[in-house]
């Protein structure tokens, strides 16, 4: 007779690939809130500077910082995938145009006319919106992710509208709300990267199509209304934006799509607006007031219940 050998296992010990399904979307959390916390200081930065230097200047400066910092990374994956990237111009460009190119220009501009709290809150937008896009691809919701998502949504609007949900909008407002459609297709558009693509090379090449693009608008910036003075003021932000909201964050947030999705991702980001407001308060002196502190337990009550397991 043969003896056959039975494994018993203990009824909390997870099968190797449910381990390795949660470590990874452990990791995907972690890297999409290292993203939004860095993120978050890249608007006070933004707004900082808002009254010194041009926004397309203020971009085009922030994307080669971005490709120097990158570049002792990237730079050689970059020219061994170079006929890949080649074969996937087209989508590698669409992403560089709403990521890097409009995103990030519509901040800057936006920071002309409204306040870096109010920035970080319509970013918050962005979740809804990846959500759709998830939505239309095939991808499931589920009630209590979207009812986590509305809570959140409520406590945006509130805290925009200063109490109320008839929202006053001025136009920096307006710029805020179509960078974050533009960031919310970036989002989109991520998980649609073909998987032999590198991700440093990925990043690199969206960075440099970025840049190129911003070049002509640069160009007549400088024409029509001049550089910038160059010093501590101008110079300190411009490097926290290249390279921490713009190498570090990216990469992170990239990661983060890759692992657990646009929309899951984008509910870690509305944790945003409250760490736009503390630093606002802290470095700005922007008043946050108990209707902020109200909003922001609304917005992180919403993010736990989307969350939750």
């Amino acid at each position: 007779m043969t003896q056959t050998q039975i494994t018993v296992r203990h009824p909390t010990e997870r099968p190797a690939p449910a381990r390795k399904l949660a470590k990874g979307a452990g990791l995907g959390v972690l890297s999409a809130l290292l993203a939004t916390v860095v993120w978050s200081g890249s608007f006070v930065a933004t707004r900082d500077m808002a009254d010194s230097v041009p926004p397309v200047q203020a971009v085009f400066w922030r994307w080669l910082i971005a490709l120097a910092a990158v570049a002792p990374f990237a730079a050689r994956v970059f020219w061994r995938q170079r006929a890949l990237l080649r074969r996937h111009l087209g989508y590698v460009t669409l992403a560089a145009l709403f990521g890097v190119t409009l995103y990030n220009t519509l901040v800057h501009q936006a920071g002309l006319t409204t306040s870096a709290s109010n920035m970080g809150m319509i970013m918050a937008a962005s979740p809804v919106l990846m959500a759709v896009y998830a939505r239309l691809g095939g991808e499931r919701l589920g009630a209590r992710r979207v009812a986590g998502m509305l809570i959140a949504a409520v406590g945006v609007l509130l805290l925009v509208g200063k109490g109320s949900l008839a929202v006053d909008l001025t136009a920096g407002d307006l710029w805020m709300f179509a960078a974050a459609l533009s960031f919310a297709s970036y989002s989109a558009l991520l998980k649609r990267k073909p998987a032999a693509i590198d991700p440093l090379a990925f990043l690199f090449t969206t960075f440099l199509l970025g840049a190129l693009m911003l070049a002509p608008a640069y160009a007549v910036s400088l024409a029509v209304q001049g550089g910038f003075t160059v010093r501590a003021g101008t110079v300190g932000p411009l490097l926290y934006v290249g390279v921490l909201s713009s190498a570090v964050a990216f990469f992170a947030w990239n990661k983060a799509v890759s692992l657990i999705g646009a929309a899951r991702a984008g509910v870690v980001y509305y944790l945003q607006p409250v760490c736009v407001a503390l630093l606002s308060y802290a470095l700005l002196g922007e008043r946050l007031g108990l209707l902020g502190v109200a909003c922001m337990a609304l917005i992180l009550g919403g993010v736990a219940l989307s969350s939750a397991r």
